[in-house]
């Protein structure tokens, strides 16, 4: 599994409003999956929770994490980032939320009641599959 940094190859994947899959570890050591927005930004993770989820818990608890992203247009190609929260606060005017939800959706988040949280995911890790190759060769992408 090769060390970060993710290869530029493979930003533009990354960039794009696809559907992702973050893996927490809750307290008792098992996995907790759950599908998520996130915006890839200076070579990390970015994600906006709401206050109430456990996931907030378990990666308070446990910083180790791993998203999956999968290509929406062919999901036989996927990028898995492995790394760990290096921080989390509360979403300060909702401006994480609305830029996820302006990237996914093209309009600002429509909750404007519910606290957020945003986490900071540092990648140390990476791993892909591409059945297509259309994303690069199988050396950038499989690792």
């Amino acid at each position: 599994m090769p060390a970060a940094p993710v290869p530029a190859s493979l930003h533009p994947l990354l960039e794009r409003p696809n559907p992702a899959v973050l893996a927490s570890v809750r307290a008792d050591g098992t996995p907790h999956t759950v599908a998520t927005w996130y915006a890839w930004t200076d070579g990390g993770v970015l994600l906006s929770m709401d206050h109430s989820r456990l996931r907030i818990r378990f990666l308070e608890r446990n910083p180790a994490v791993a998203l999956t992203v999968l290509d929406g247009e062919d999901w036989y190609r996927h990028v898995s980032l492995i790394g760990e929260v290096t921080g989390m606060g509360p979403d300060e005017g909702l401006r994480v939320i609305d830029r996820l939800a302006v990237h996914y959706t093209g309009a600002p988040y429509p909750d404007r009641e519910s606290p957020r949280v945003i986490a900071r995911i540092r990648v140390d890790r990476w791993h892909g599959w591409d059945a297509t190759g259309a994303i690069g060769t199988h050396a950038d992408i499989r690792g």
